[in-house]
């Protein structure tokens, strides 16, 4: 299938997600200024409506003269160390769900209930009948409706992610500058449909994540769910795990090299110039190789000896170098995973849309608490 019917297909059958890629659909956040006051932000939501905007938090921190804390999983000692560090009076809070009802937003918004006040509180859900709808326009919060046709894991270019980079004072328009071009220009999505259709995921079902960029954290946590949420269906999928670099070569790197052959490895790296050079003359003249290196320098050498032992080794691989650490890169990242993820679901005949026994989960849940 080539990129143009791929795109073809989104358009017809998403037209709400493929708009979200042009800069045309951009909101107008100007209603939102008075916000942009806040020091601090607490985003609180679960997977698709809080893992987009931690990946641009984490990605884009050394521009973001702000402080923002996710709280995205039920953690009584993180709420309590958080009630102990932040005046929560001078405290933004955005609270997302796309459904409105998300058991797990609801209970960690209700900690800070005292303080969820029309001057610093944002609702962003679908606009119909549920619970934080309902909740925002009893209290007048500000709220801000969720696309209902773009589900939570695909939303990054909606306001679920825009509205946060906003807050954190980042540019809007800069995050789709790469995804037009992707859209104009078949020839780039060429290639990256060619890298993976080698990884053979009918014979590897583990996709190892080997990450030397830890700024890529985040956002490595957003690829795995929606990899995992939109492939693993019908008996198919992989399990997508994320593997920290070089401190997996001290742990996991023996298995990887030398375990079962069922693997295919990401490889993020970068080469961004960074001014970190250390001195070891103090530990004696054996250390002398690593003499006035940089930082960098030395992780690179250790990803490059990796690759060349998968090569070895005959175990396939894919490296992504990030060149540059801006709202263009990072909205290049985002494109290139959500369009890979929808290619390889059309290849593996699955709806990358739902996730019915997600839904399961959570109605039995209800059942047991009721």
């Amino acid at each position: 299938m080539s990129p143009k019917k791929i795109l073809e297909d989104i358009k017809q059958n998403n037209n709400q997600l493929f708009r979200s890629f042009l800069p045309s659909s951009d909101t107008n956040f100007n209603e939102f200024k008075n916000f942009k006051k806040f020091k601090t932000v607490i985003i609180i939501g679960m997977g698709g409506s809080i893992l987009s905007s931690k990946a641009v938090y984490s990605f884009l921190k050394h521009k973001i003269k702000k402080d923002f804390v996710f709280i995205d999983n039920l953690d009584q000692s993180f709420l309590e160390k958080v009630k102990k560090k932040y005046n929560f009076s001078k405290t933004l809070f955005l609270i997302i769900s796309k459904s409105g009802n998300t058991t797990e937003t609801i209970i960690n918004s209700s900690y800070f209930k005292a303080y969820l006040k029309k001057k610093n509180t944002i609702i962003l859900s679908e606009n119909k009948n549920n619970i934080l709808r309902e909740f925002a326009r009893r209290k007048k919060l500000k709220f801000i409706k969720h696309n209902p046709n773009i589900g939570g894991r695909f939303s990054v270019f909606s306001n679920v992610g825009m509205l946060p980079a906003y807050l954190m004072g980042l540019k809007i328009k800069k995050f789709k500058k790469e995804t037009v071009k992707f859209l104009k220009n078949n020839k780039m999505l060429n290639n990256s449909l060619k890298q993976f259709k080698k990884l053979n995921f009918k014979k590897n079902k583990i996709l190892i994540l080997f990450n030397y960029v830890p700024e890529l954290n985040d956002f490595l946590s957003w690829c795995q769910q929606l990899m995992a949420e939109s492939l693993g269906k019908n008996g198919k999928g992989f399990l997508p795990v994320i593997s920290n670099a070089p401190k997996d070569h001290h742990s996991l790197l023996q298995l990887y090299l030398d375990g079962p052959k069922d693997k295919v490895f990401y490889i993020f790296y970068s080469k961004a110039d960074k001014n970190l050079k250390l001195n070891y003359n103090f530990f004696g003249n054996k250390l002398n190789y690593l003499n006035n290196k940089k930082y960098n320098t030395i992780k690179l050498s250790q990803k490059k000896a990796f690759a060349e032992v998968l090569k070895k080794n005959k175990i396939t691989f894919r490296e992504i170098s990030i060149k540059k650490f801006d709202e263009s890169t990072l909205g290049k990242l985002f494109f290139l995973f959500i369009f890979e993820t929808i290619a390889l679901a059309k290849i593996m005949k699955v709806n990358p849309f739902d996730q019915p026994s997600v839904e399961k989960v959570k109605i039995i849940t209800k059942k047991i608490l009721s």
